[in-house]
């Protein structure tokens, strides 16, 4: 344990008009500073998580961390990038110089702005973070991309459309509770089960109901050493890290298994001493129905091609025996790419402090997060525990 969460901050995910890449992040930076009851002379390093790829045109965006006090000012400030995992990138290298002793507090920015770019745009930004000259010709971008991986999955392990609609109403049914999610609305199982106007197939055997939603937002946590979290509010210990980063090109790998994925949990389960069945909450990275089911698999709850088991026998909902993205997911909470890793982190740590609202797991000890860049290409594992 050589670095623990001591505050964060979480603006509400969706379409916010009034706000700007620069305001989002000044805003989390100092609301995570107040929570863990520090100012910025307390900070030694900063590291942004911002994805952009032209969803902005403001880059080069480190140095918007210093607007939020002049006190920032010559800070060490980075930017860091790694697709949909992004946040979490930033958040292991903001571990990573306080294992090294470099620093002794980090701040850890994630931030997104994607609804103001239009439509076909967003299509085409998102699949830069696929490898182009195999999928870059795709007209439903990388929905289309995700939808080729659920074609290929239902020729292989059968019809899971039925498991795709339930852990899409799950998601949906525990966003309710979730403050800061994008949509808060039980959709229910025949609703996301069924094509209608209001759910039409988007690509494949993917309807929209299984995909998550364009957003912008932003959420910070403020990381200390171990001995200086002991002395702070609140310490929430990383018991573990692992990153697994797999080939870019799908077709050098088998697409269905995420073997990155189950080899960064494999790490971080080994690191941290225990079993998946020590952990008392998991969130995972949904940014489709059918990546969750898969993630089922590659974190070991159930075997290969079984995902629709952990679904249908209720383990993964808020009251079995794993809940699986209590906050909603990014299926309700929304994905705005560069926010999410630190939002999961932010949401977890709610979750071992008792401070989750009304998406508590009662008595939650251990929770494991994990973000996934591009297909199971950057993977990032992290296993949290309260120590204080």
């Amino acid at each position: 344990m050589t670095a623990c969460i001591v505050g964060w901050s979480h603006t509400p995910f969706g379409k916010h008009d009034s706000e700007t890449v620069e305001s989002l992040i000044v805003r989390v930076a100092n609301e995570a500073l107040a929570h863990a009851g520090i100012g910025p002379q307390d900070v030694d390093e900063i590291v942004l998580g911002h994805y952009n790829a032209g969803f902005t045109p403001q880059d080069f965006t480190a140095s918007l961390v210093l607007q939020a006090d002049d006190g920032f000012r010559f800070k060490p400030a980075t930017r860091v990038e790694n697709a949909c995992a992004t946040g979490s990138a930033a958040v292991h290298q903001g571990i990573k110089t306080i294992e090294a002793k470099r620093a002794r507090v980090v701040l850890v920015v994630g931030v997104e702005q994607m609804t103001r770019t239009p439509g076909p745009e967003i299509g085409r930004t998102l699949l830069k973070a696929s490898y182009l000259p195999e999928d870059g010709d795709n007209p439903a971008g990388f929905a289309g991309v995700f939808g080729n991986i659920a074609g290929a999955y239902f020729q292989r392990h059968g019809d899971q459309s039925d498991a795709l609609a339930m852990i899409a109403a799950k998601n949906h049914h525990n966003g309710v509770q979730n403050p800061y999610a994008q949509m808060r609305k039980d959709l229910g199982f025949e609703f996301c089960r069924t094509e209608s106007d209001k759910n039409p197939f988007v690509a494949g055997p993917l309807k929209r109901t299984d995909c998550s939603l364009v957003s912008d937002g932003a959420a910070a946590v403020v990381l200390a050493d171990t001995e200086t979290a002991l002395r702070m509010r609140r310490a929430v210990a990383f018991r573990a890290t692992a990153h697994a980063q797999d080939f870019l090109p799908m077709s050098k790998r088998d697409v269905l298994k995420f073997e990155g994925a189950a080899t960064a949990w494999a790490r971080a389960l080994a690191q941290a001493g225990i079993t998946l069945d020590d952990l008392s909450l998991v969130e995972t990275h949904d940014c489709f129905t059918v990546a969750e089911l898969i993630e089922y698999e590659a974190m070991g709850l159930t075997k290969e091609g079984r995902g629709a088991d952990a679904i249908r026998e209720g383990w993964t909902t808020k009251e079995g025996k794993l809940p699986v993205n209590p906050s909603g997911g990014l299926k309700a909470k929304g994905h705005p790419i560069g926010a999410t890793g630190v939002s999961m982190h932010a949401l977890s740590a709610m979750q071992l402090c008792g401070e989750a609202g009304g998406m508590q797991i009662p008595d939650a000890t251990l929770a494991g997060v994990f973000n996934m860049g591009g297909v199971a290409v950057a993977n990032y594992v992290s296993v949290l525990e309260r120590i204080k």
